[in-house]
């Protein structure tokens, strides 16, 4: 391992120390040394910063800007101790960060996400449920990959119906009730699973068949081949995902439905807004509004709203 490497290491452990969950980060400074390494070069510099943060032609220029935001504070950090180190000045990459649409699912394209999943093969038999009832789940409840796939046995209350979501986004902890039908299909999946693996490395309520945590990257790796075969996304390479809805989309999905229903019921959205900012775990309320502007039918439907209301206020 070249010092470059070492360095690179020593950093993530200093940011983890510090309380930083960089998973992605550190992903992407390996990545960045080993580049480095090839190219023969043993320190930062600005131009081969840019050749590899712009490597990928299909991705977005807000990905490369974040890939070279990424080197330049490790930069920062390193050339405190290199004074060969090169820091990437900010506005190399200029970009304008836009937000992608999301894909709302029909309830017939759940359904049938669900129902193929439910088919996938294993030699245990545990695969299929596991990521059926994930993906049911995350469609039920609006949670994102990530909470979901950290809940603990401990955190689902079979009982109640009710999980805890705990150091989420922003390091905030919230309570999640489900409908019953959500708890009975979560019941269900953890007799499954109880039944087949009894015993477990760890506590994490979806668990692999050799009892493991699900890692985030094999749950979109999944969803990507399931979502192929029921023709949601277009045939990719076995490594690759490909192109096409997201599972993040089925959180997208959940908030939206609830929006149309509380505009169909006559309610007063704005009032009811909050409560779904508290549910979703969002920072602020401005990012639930964000899906009035971003989701079609409920542009159109706050635009109706808008101009009934202006109708009642004419003389």
């Amino acid at each position: 391992m070249s010092a470059l490497n070492d360095a690179v290491e020593e950093y993530l452990t200093i940011r983890r120390a510090l309380g930083s969950a960089i998973p992605r980060a550190a992903a992407e400074l390996r990545g960045f040394a080993n580049f480095l390494e090839g190219e023969g070069a043993d320190f930062v510099t600005t131009q081969a910063a840019l050749r590899w943060a712009q490597q990928s032609a299909r991705a977005q220029p807000a990905t490369w800007a974040d890939r070279l935001g990424v080197v330049r504070r490790f930069a920062q950090w390193r050339s405190l101790a290199d004074p060969r180190t090169e820091i990437p000045p900010r506005g190399l990459l200029p970009h304008r960060r836009r937000r992608k649409p999301p894909y709302i699912y029909s309830d017939e394209e759940v359904e049938r996400l669900v129902a193929q999943a439910a088919r996938l093969p294993s030699p245990t038999g545990l695969r299929g449920p596991t990521f059926a009832t994930l993906f049911g789940l995350l469609a039920a409840s609006g949670l994102r990959l990530g909470e979901a796939l950290a809940l603990d046995v401990a955190d689902v209350d079979l009982g109640q119906g009710i999980l805890t979501v705990r150091k989420a986004k922003f390091g905030k902890s919230r309570f999640v009730p489900l409908h019953e039908s959500t708890r009975g299909v979560l019941v269900h999946y953890a007799s499954i699973r109880d039944r087949i693996l009894p015993q477990r490395l760890v506590e994490a309520f979806f668990v692999t068949e050799r009892g493991k945590r699900i890692q985030h990257g094999m749950a979109e790796w999944t969803f990507a081949k399931v979502s192929c075969a029921i023709g949601l996304r277009a045939p990719a390479p076995p490594a690759c995902n490909g192109r096409g809805p997201r599972l993040h989309d089925l959180r997208h999905r959940f908030a939206a439905a609830r929006i149309v229903a509380w505009y169909k019921a006559g309610l007063d959205v704005e009032r009811e807004l909050p409560k779904l900012t508290t549910y979703l775990g969002h920072v602020h309320v401005r990012h639930s509004y964000w899906y009035i502007e971003a989701v079609p039918e409920l542009l159109q439907l706050a635009t109706e709203r808008l101009i009934g209301q202006r109708r009642q206020v004419m003389p």
